[in-house]
């Protein structure tokens, strides 16, 4: 049975379109040429720093994020940057009585901002920064399943990504569901690993909780 779900934070729980909109500007890029650089990036299975590295070889995402602060500029989201589903899902997963988490690869600033926005919603907000272990390396889902409270085969990871999410949360034993957001989840929705590795498919985060109420009552 699914006891517990975990979820994703970056285009799961949170719209980034502002904050890569910052970025772009902070690069000095036109949007349109970045946004097709991103695409390409993701549609080849790299690593979406190397979308920075296109524009400004030798960028340094860390060192970039500390110079935005220091210019007034720092990452930032709140509640007009959640998607929709998010308030009313947490609120009716709660009441089917599963525990509830947020974990991502995520800084301690971002770690700041999820707590203060999620302070009664969920049980648990872990980042990578916290653990010092990021997705996706299997420490980051050891990490996930010592915190909850269940096992690891009773945990739900909710995400968008067939390889920062689903790949690694199933090698560790989790369930896994992916929500189709922009623009991983469009990108890899259709590929032939998303027919094999979630339990869940999703469009909205709604759908969760009656596929879980059904999964659990045909549970052997």
């Amino acid at each position: 049975m699914i006891r517990a779900v975990v979820f994703d934070v970056g285009e799961c729980l949170v719209d980034e379109t502002r904050e890569y909109g910052i970025w772009v500007d902070w690069l000095g890029v036109p949007r349109h040429t970045f946004h097709a650089m991103f695409g390409a990036v993701i549609a080849q299975g790299r690593d979406y720093r190397d979308v920075f590295q296109g524009f400004q070889p030798g960028f340094d995402l860390h060192e970039q994020r500390v110079a935005r602060t220091t210019a007034g500029q720092p990452e930032n989201f709140g509640e007009d940057d959640l998607y929709s589903d998010v308030r009313p899902t947490l609120a009716r997963l709660r009441e089917d009585g599963l525990w509830l988490g947020i974990a991502g690869n995520q800084t301690t600033r971002t770690g700041k901002i999820l707590r203060e926005l999620f302070t009664d919603d969920v049980d648990l907000i872990g980042t990578s920064d916290d653990w010092s272990a990021s997705k996706p390396d299997a420490a980051f889902f050891d990490r996930v399943a010592e915190v909850v409270p269940f096992e690891a085969e009773e945990i739900l990871y909710v995400g968008d990504r067939v390889d920062n999410d689903l790949r690694p949360a199933v090698a560790s034993g989790m369930f896994t569901a992916l929500v189709r957001r922009e623009p991983w989840g469009r990108i890899h929705w259709n590929t032939p690993e998303t027919e094999e590795l979630p339990v869940f498919r999703v469009e909205s985060l709604l759908e969760l909780s009656g596929l879980i109420s059904q999964f659990n009552r045909t549970a052997p």
